[in-house]
């Protein structure tokens, strides 16, 4: 089974690469205001769905009202945050929302299922991905689909991840695209 691979996008090699690749959709990661218009125009020229993590866009608030402009101007797919507010916002808006959670202790992973249950977002993005006993608990106990990312660099560590129950990987690695 060839595993969802999410291809994350931090740089223009990235997007020249992606462009090249059968997939067809991607998340875009650390990105500025002002490469916006023609990253979109890029991907959906090659007729590639965007992701957009709203909280790493430089040179732009990170809050609902940047969400719904973000939304309106460029129609991505979907949003990724932190911040339930901006999910909220997206989700009003009919757009796929991903949480983006990052799992250091039990603490950590308590706190994160106590949000995913708020937020109520199509999916959760599990940091680190290489954290697969935290997938399996988010995703059986929020019945949430799963989306790992963060530290996985090999094969083996894509496998892992879809094994314990992650629906999308998100890697910017391009040897796994």
């Amino acid at each position: 089974m060839k595993p969802n691979i999410l291809p994350a996008v931090r740089t223009m090699k990235d997007l020249e690469k992606l462009i090249q690749t059968d997939y067809k959709e991607c998340v875009i990661l650390d990105t500025h205001v002002g490469h916006l218009k023609s990253t979109m125009d890029l991907l959906k020229k090659a007729h590639v769905e965007t992701y957009m993590h709203i909280d790493l866009i430089k040179g732009m608030s990170h809050d609902e009202y940047a969400c719904e402009y973000i939304i309106q101007h460029y129609h991505p797919k979907g949003i990724v945050s932190t911040k339930m507010r901006v999910l909220k916002k997206a989700k009003s808006l009919n757009t796929t929302t991903i949480l983006r959670v990052f799992i250091l202790d039990s603490q950590a992973l308590k706190r994160s299922i106590e949000l995913i249950k708020k937020a109520e977002p199509d999916y959760v993005e599990v940091l680190p991905g290489v954290a697969g006993k935290a997938i399996k608990i988010i995703k059986e106990e929020t019945q949430t689909p799963v989306i790992a990312g963060g530290l996985i660099n090999t094969p083996e560590e894509v496998t892992e991840a879809v094994n314990n129950g992650a629906h999308y990987i998100t890697t910017s690695n391009r040897q796994l695209w």
